[in-house]
């Protein structure tokens, strides 16, 4: 008797084409929608903050509302996904934005038409806290969605290709807002989310797989419910998150800091919003072509072959800039540009190969059994790092200026991926592109 041929490739390729298929419709499309209307508003918020009558730092405090619910808001996002199921629970969240951005629009709009009054004032705040809140479950269920989803030996590749429609998403959001905010007032972006967002959801209504039913999905117990065995698990799960989340936070502080120090480098260095955009947006097309090869990377060679050269070539680029920065102040338009294309370019090049790194990393050290509850201490980690960040631009500069501040974070990205190099190999898959291939015994833990 002779054994069976092994699959063929062109077998493995349309296993694969068939998972991505299922997933375009079902997550991929319904993030490109959300993340497009969401990337068209967030711009506006300050604008519109001060046009109703918040001073200068209270309309950049905003901004905090997003840090405080992304470190506060994974564990009840869980919660809801275990109570009512992945599907059920993205489509109520996704109302509810649907709502509260007609809303906000029918309240806020009459603000900047005329006086602006507190009720305006409370009704943006309102509408960020919904919206915060009701991101971290979307962004919860469809990672704990695609972990389920997605073979092991393709995981990496669809897991940078959700990052990826998030940063396409992240290119179209304001140029729609731009169309959109010629036809009237600034609120009017609210009805644009409301729209994407409407679309999005139907599209999880109808595509996403019903999958865990209620309760089945749970999280993690507490207290005296949990066997000794299970407490072991968690502590042990937790020790792999917190050693890994030591290298990975910082590219998580980078990432929600270059949005503060790339425009106030750039101003400093006499250039206008215009070229300032211009290089946001050929970083934006230079990270959009890195996601397809990040994924490739990770799948075949391991997850530090993507996270390491990630928080490095940042971090080399955070310092570069700061140092351009201060070398070629003051000589010039053409030499600003330079100094803030360039490294901009660098950081755009690691921000792009690290890809989908965070939430692929979150999948590898969660157990299968309550992958969501873990999945919510694993986002609850990053979101810490998304918090701290400002406070390092805002630390830094009450004593520096800000090129310093770009220092500081690149040297925390080096760092990061120093010891990326070290954790990373004995705690995630070490690569190989069949499902399952070349994982490593502390990560199979569970």
């Amino acid at each position: 008797m002779t054994a069976a041929p092994p699959p063929s490739r062109s077998a493995e390729e349309r296993t694969t084409a068939q998972v991505m298929r299922q997933l375009v419709p079902s997550v991929y499309v319904p993030t490109l929608l959300e993340f497009s209307g969401n990337s068209a508003l967030l711009p506006v918020i300050p604008l519109m903050a001060l046009a109703l009558g918040f001073d200068v730092p209270q309309a950049a405090a905003l901004s905090l509302v997003f840090g405080i619910f992304s470190f506060l808001g994974p564990i009840p996002a869980a919660r809801l996904i275990s109570r009512m199921g992945a599907r059920p629970a993205l489509v109520l969240t996704g109302a509810l934005l649907v709502v509260s951005n007609v809303v906000a629009y029918l309240l806020i709009t009459p603000g900047l038409q005329g006086d602006p009054a507190l009720r305006h004032r409370l009704a943006l705040i309102a509408a960020l806290v919904v919206m915060a809140a009701c991101s971290q479950v979307w962004t919860l269920g469809r990672q704990a969605y695609l972990g389920s989803a997605l073979p092991p030996g393709m995981r990496a590749r669809g897991m940078t290709a959700f990052g990826g429609m998030i940063r396409i998403g992240q290119v179209v959001g304001p140029l729609l807002g731009a169309i959109v905010l010629g036809l009237g007032q600034d609120s009017v972006v609210f009805l644009l989310y409301a729209v994407t967002t409407a679309a999005a959801t139907v599209m999880v209504g109808i595509f996403l797989p019903v999958g865990e039913t209620r309760g089945s999905a749970r999280t993690i117990p507490r207290g005296r419910s949990r066997s000794p065995l299970h407490r072991r698990l968690d502590r042990a799960v937790l020790l792999r998150m917190i050693s890994i989340g030591c290298g990975i936070a910082p590219v998580m502080i980078s990432r929600v800091n270059r949005p503060v120090i790339v425009p106030l480098l750039g101003a400093s260095l006499g250039l206008d919003s215009t070229l300032i955009s211009l290089v946001f947006g050929a970083s934006a097309v230079l990270e959009i072509i890195m996601v397809i090869p990040a994924g490739v990377l990770m799948d075949r060679f391991g997850r530090a072959a993507v996270a390491v050269p990630c928080g490095l070539i940042m971090g080399a680029g955070y310092v570069l800039l700061a140092v351009l920065a201060a070398a070629l102040e003051g000589h010039g338009q053409a030499a600003a540009l330079v100094a803030l294309l360039v490294p901009s370019a660098l950081i755009a090049l690691g921000n792009g190969l690290g890809s989908g790194i965070v939430m692929t990393l979150g999948i590898d050290v969660s157990p299968v059994h309550g992958r969501t509850g873990y999945l919510a201490w694993w986002n609850t980690l990053m979101g810490a790092g998304r918090l701290v960040a400002p406070l390092v631009v805002s630390g830094v500069t009450l004593v520096a200026p800000v090129a310093a501040a770009g220092a500081a974070t690149g040297v925390l990205c080096l760092a990061g991926g120093f010891w990326l190099l070290r954790a990373l190999p004995r705690l995630t898959p070490s690569g190989g592109t069949r499902a399952g291939g070349g994982r490593p015994v502390a990560a199979r833990r569970g």
